[in-house]
């Protein structure tokens, strides 16, 4: 068939050449030949059309598959049929000075040619792209061939890329009929043969108009007041309705249909992409062995995501969930096709078991992730939260010391600005041993510890809640919401930042290959969002009416919780720096010699199961931190 496929082209071609050439004559002579032009062409012809298909086949123009050609191969027939134009008015200038001969016929002849042949074969394009739409029309009964009319909210690249994507592959269920889009200019243009309607406002017009059967909002760089926007026309419609994701989400921004997913409660977020410094952080962690505790969890999942996009030499996965770490092992293995990796099964606390992970691997950079993040749940523990959030990275951080670590970074919270619980003051006890850590490093000698000098840059990263994430209120209210309700709020007037876990793992690489050493980044979280408010967006997004349909009951606060998070302290003294999204506090902090006795204190009363000595003693090392009961 392949062969069949080739010589009907070539014959094709061959009648094609002929035709412009004969037609570049009668052009020229207005269809009135006479018998000296006849001649000219017997005598031009027999050579000529072989001389181009031979140029032809030297351009690559019989070896692509017809059915996809684009812009690429129109580029390649213009210049093959310019290099053929040249060269035969060359011979003939060569051969008979043109005497005889039109000059304008060989010029009309180049382009007549292109038009034909690019022409042919975009015609077999068209027809490859219509088959699947005949075919429907043909057999209207077969309902599994059934291509749903999908319209588009947005006209722009992305929205491009999927018109294009659906018309080249067959197998897509979807048909497009359709754009809407508010830039004025758009409106009345096609894209691909296909209209550009009028703006979104009128989407429930204009679905009914198009006969719509399902809406895909193709705006990824959309504001939440865009996207909130277009979310209201298209439950109005009645139609079911996808999106794009986020650029954020979008690794190496590559759009496609296989990317189209439901609306979430994170478009509405409204986040603007992540301006990356590839270089930078390529320059960190290419060629690098990279290790990731908590890799299972969301954070660490998606810095394991992220981090494996840079060619790192070796990827250590360490968490002690062995569910979630097989699920991130098999992920990017089989997705991401990555295999330079290792995968650990255990406790950060295990200090035998990183050391001999640290010896086995020899990690340069090492990202710690790996935490007790409930905050109802650490208050009423607090010694796990002792054990997993202090000693645990205190005995990771002596370790990277001992085995000369590149680049240390701690994944911190909000929660550990002025904290109220547990599991924030775990987490700021932990920043101040990162920069005990640094003054190791700084001061030349570790004389408290009796070891060579700290050559590792230890640093802190510093944001709020992420979307998603296993301690995230949002599945909690999903939940509730296909249970029927009720929605459970802690207080109509609590506040809380949100960013994707996207967005925080790249900008914790960002910051990353900003860090000399003693850093605490604080990630910019834009403006807090009420819980009331978020509760009754993700009710409309399930399609259902907050307090009518779905009942919202406010419970009070729990255990730990207060009202608004802080991302600083008042008089840390905040820093920004080149990147719009990241700021930065510097500080020297405690010695670790300092810090001895109060953490002694801590691990016996973690070991007695001492939570209000546990209290006391954090209060002791952190003045700001005020637990409430």
């Amino acid at each position: 068939m392949r062969r069949l496929n080739f010589w009907l082209i070539l014959g094709a071609d061959i009648l094609m050449l002929v035709a412009a050439h004969l037609l570049a004559y009668g052009i020229r002579f207005d269809f009135v030949l006479g018998e000296r032009e006849w001649a000219n062409i017997r005598a031009v012809l027999p050579w000529l059309v072989p001389a181009k298909i031979g140029i032809f086949a030297f351009f690559g123009l019989y070896r692509g598959m017809w059915r996809y050609t684009g812009v690429t191969d129109l580029l390649n027939i213009l210049r093959a049929n310019f290099v053929t134009g040249l060269m035969i008015m060359g011979a003939i200038l060569l051969a008979t000075r043109f005497d005889g001969f039109s000059r304008s016929v060989f010029v009309l002849d180049t382009i007549l040619a292109f038009l034909f042949i690019a022409g042919l074969r975009f015609s077999l394009r068209l027809f490859y792209q219509g088959l699947p739409r005949w075919r429907d029309l043909t057999r209207p009964g077969n309902k599994s061939r059934r291509r749903k009319r999908l319209l588009l909210v947005g006209a722009g690249d992305a929205a491009e890329k999927i018109v294009r994507e659906v018309m080249d592959n067959q197998d897509l269920p979807y048909r497009v009929v359709g754009f809407l889009d508010d830039n004025t200019d758009k409106i009345g243009r096609w894209i691909h043969a296909i209209p550009v309607y009028g703006p979104t406002a009128r989407l429930p017009f204009y679905a009914g108009h198009v006969k719509a059967e399902e809406i895909l909002i193709a705006m990824p760089s959309a504001s939440r007041e865009q996207m909130e926007r277009a979310v209201q026309l298209c439950r109005e419609t009645k139609l079911p309705f996808k999106t794009l994701p986020g650029l954020g989400e979008l690794i190496s921004d590559k759009v496609s249909i296989k990317t189209i997913r439901d609306v979430s409660y994170k478009d509405l977020l409204g986040r603007p992409p992540v301006r990356l410094e590839q270089e930078r952080i390529e320059e960190v962690l290419r060629g690098r062995t990279v290790l990731v505790t908590g890799a299972g969890g969301s954070i660490g999942s998606d810095l394991c995501r992220q981090i494996v996009r840079f060619k790192p030499a070796r990827l250590v996965m360490f968490d002690a969930d062995e569910a979630n770490l097989y699920r991130i092992e098999m992920e990017i293995l089989h997705e991401k096709g990555f295999a330079e990796y290792a995968v650990v099964l255990g406790k950060v606390q295990d200090r035998e078991l990183l050391r001999h992970v640290f010896a086995e691997h020899r990690p340069q950079v090492v990202f710690h992730a790996a935490a007790y993040k409930h905050v109802p749940l650490v208050e009423h523990n607090p010694w796990e939260g002792i054990y997993n959030n202090v000693f645990a990275s205190k005995r990771l951080m002596e370790v990277a010391v001992e085995h000369g670590v590149e680049r240390f970074v701690l994944v911190s919270t909000d929660k550990a600005v002025r904290p109220t619980n547990v599991m924030g003051a775990t987490k700021r006890l932990a920043e101040m041993m990162l920069q005990g850590c640094c003054r190791l490093h700084n001061d030349g000698l570790a004389a408290d510890e009796g070891r060579p000098a700290c050559r590792t840059r230890f640093m802190a990263v510093r944001f709020g809640n992420v979307l998603g994430s296993s301690g995230s209120v949002i599945p909690l209210f999903k939940r509730q919401i296909e249970l029927g309700g009720p929605v459970t709020v802690t207080d109509p007037d609590m506040t809380r930042y949100f960013m994707s876990i996207e967005e925080a793992s790249q900008l914790i690489l960002q910051a990353t290959t900003m860090g000399e050493g003693g850093e605490i980044f604080i990630l910019e979280m834009g403006t807090p969002v009420r819980i009331g408010q978020m509760a009754r967006d993700l009710i409309r997004l399930c399609g259902k009416e907050p307090d009518s349909e779905i009942e919202i009951k406010y419970i009070g606060l729990r255990s730990g919780e207060k009202m608004h998070e802080e991302l600083i302290t008042e008089g840390e003294g905040i820093v920004s720096t080149e990147h719009e999204k990241i700021m930065v506090l510097r500080g020297q902090g405690y010695s670790l010699a300092e810090l001895r006795s109060s953490l002694d204190n801590l691990k016996k009363l973690a070991g007695q199961h001492d939570a209000a000595g546990i209290k006391a003693e954090l209060k002791k090392i952190i003045p700001e931190y005020t637990p409430q009961d």
